[in-house]
């Protein structure tokens, strides 16, 4: 019954409005009975003292029975709920005006009616109630005195037994009726206004938790509205907790789509490693496999031959994995790099003298060009040559014969190096793939033998580990250009 917020909270607020209901009807009759009882005693405070002086009430100590009947039958008829008692010096009720057998005390405590007869008292001031041991009332009281003697004591109750209870005091006033049913009413429509506001606010509540459920279910967060105000001056909890929580899915589905792709991705390079660690290795095992079967067949000449064909193969198995191992390291969370203060031109020119003898054999120009000084830049040398050599590698292996590849180093706002290259550039639809470990472009040819695949994707992760970024420039049949930048040296 009570498994949803809504229902909780309407509990608990019509037990609120219960309580303070009946918490209100009792403060409301309690203080209109106090007021009265005030009103009563300050309105009589010298009926007593009246009575005394017009009565002759006490002769030498016994009681005048005539004229305390004449006063009976007088407020009987003017005031039935007027209780009158006579009492000695030291309290003791001598008489009274009520029922016999009504009176259920014998003595009045007199600290109450000297107090009052000193005047120096806030009202309503209460007294013992003779009828009732339990109960106060409030009362008016006059000395009874005869030739400067005290002969006792008038004690008047101004409340009689008809109004002691509240339901009494409820029936017998038609204004506390009306306040009572009155109250009820304000408190009945209170809380059905608060059942409905709340109903309002939850309702958003309510919504957020029917799209938190369909999410677990596995429900896109898209296909549904979620309660939510976009303007952030409006916006409350349950708004914030909305975007909170839109923010968090949308985060936890892309989350969830990249795990996708990268499982997707690892089962291509899976796919792809074997691939190529299953050709090299077929190769190198059907010409070993050929050398021990025939050994005596063949001339030195072919012996070595093909153990030159095996050592090649090796050579391009060694470097994949050398490749793949790099590629991990990098790509781990712990890879940190080590930046230093380096002429990048004198480094180019290094590199490039490891390529030049590779570049002569294809018939290919390689060159170098700087346009003006160049600053010293910052970074990881050794990461940035190896950035260096695989673009280089990778534009001498496209750039057919008699084709040219130029290294050129430029000043902007930071350093930047370019490869580029005469080579038969780049498809468009390459382009996204490009940096990608063993994309199947269509730029690959037939004599792409110990080309790993990895170069590229090596070198977008060395440049991302410095914060750059490389840009690509391609022309389909006329070749390409890949650059990045590096911060140039604030101190040397």
């Amino acid at each position: 019954m009570f498994n949803s917020l809504y229902s909780r909270i309407a509990a608990g607020l019509a037990a609120l409005f219960l309580i303070v209901g009946v918490i209100f009807i009792f403060v409301t009759v309690f203080s209109t009975d106090m007021y009265q009882q005030e009103v009563n005693q300050k309105l009589n405070t010298n009926l007593a003292r009246q009575i005394v002086k017009e009565r002759l009430l006490m002769v030498d100590g016994r009681v005048n029975q005539s004229a305390l009947k004449d006063i009976f039958h007088m407020l009987m008829v003017i005031n039935p709920g007027i209780e009158i008692y006579l009492l000695d010096p030291d309290g003791k009720i001598l008489t009274f005006s009520a029922p016999k057998g009504s009176v259920k005390r014998g003595h009045i405590d007199l600290t109450p009616v000297k107090k009052w007869l000193t005047g120096e008292l806030t009202a309503p001031l209460q007294g013992d109630d003779p009828k009732n041991p339990d109960r106060k009332k409030v009362f008016s009281a006059a000395p009874i005195e005869r030739l400067g003697k005290l002969e006792g004591y008038l004690y008047v109750i101004l409340g009689g037994e008809q109004y002691d209870s509240v339901v009494q005091k409820l029936k017998g006033s038609y204004i506390l009726q009306l306040s009572a049913w009155m109250t009820i009413a304000g408190l009945v429509f209170a809380l059905i206004t608060g059942l409905v506001l709340f109903a309002l606010l939850t309702g958003r509540l309510k919504k957020l938790a029917n799209v938190m459920d369909a999410f677990k279910r596995g429900d896109a967060v898209e296909t549904f509205h979620l309660p939510f105000h976009e303007n952030q001056r409006s916006s409350d909890e349950i708004d914030r907790l909305s975007s909170t929580f839109k923010d968090m899915a949308d985060r936890i589905e892309t989350q969830m789509a990249e795990l996708k792709a990268s499982d997707q991705m690892r089962r291509e390079l899976v796919a792809n490693v074997s691939h190529d660690l299953r050709t090299p290795l077929a190769t190198l095992q059907g010409y070993i496999e050929t050398l021990l079967i025939k050994e005596n067949q063949y001339s030195r000449q072919e012996r070595r031959q093909y153990l030159e064909i095996a050592i090649q193969h090796c050579q391009r198995l060694n470097k994949l994995v050398t490749e793949l191992l790099e590629l991990a390291r990098l790509e781990s969370a712990q890879m940190q790099i080590n930046p230093e203060i380096f002429n990048l031109q004198e480094l180019a020119q290094d590199i490039m003298q490891n390529f030049l003898l590779q570049a002569k054999e294809k018939q290919i120009l390689l060159a170098t060009r700087v346009k003006e000084a160049l600053p010293f830049v910052t970074a990881d040398i050794a990461l940035i040559a190896r950035a260096l050599e695989n673009l280089i590698e990778n534009a001498l292996h496209y750039t057919p014969e008699n084709g040219r590849v130029t290294i050129e180093i430029s000043l902007a706002e930071d350093v930047v190096i370019s490869i580029r290259d005469t080579g038969p550039g780049i498809a468009k639809k390459d382009l996204d793939h490009l940096f990608k470990r063993f994309y199947p472009s269509d730029q690959g040819r037939k004599d792409s033998q110990g080309h790993s695949g990895l170069g590229l994707a090596i070198t977008q992760k060395i440049i991302e580990l410095h914060q750059q970024k490389l840009s690509v420039l391609t022309e389909p049949g006329k070749g390409t250009c890949i650059s990045f930048t590096l911060p140039i040296a604030t101190s040397i």
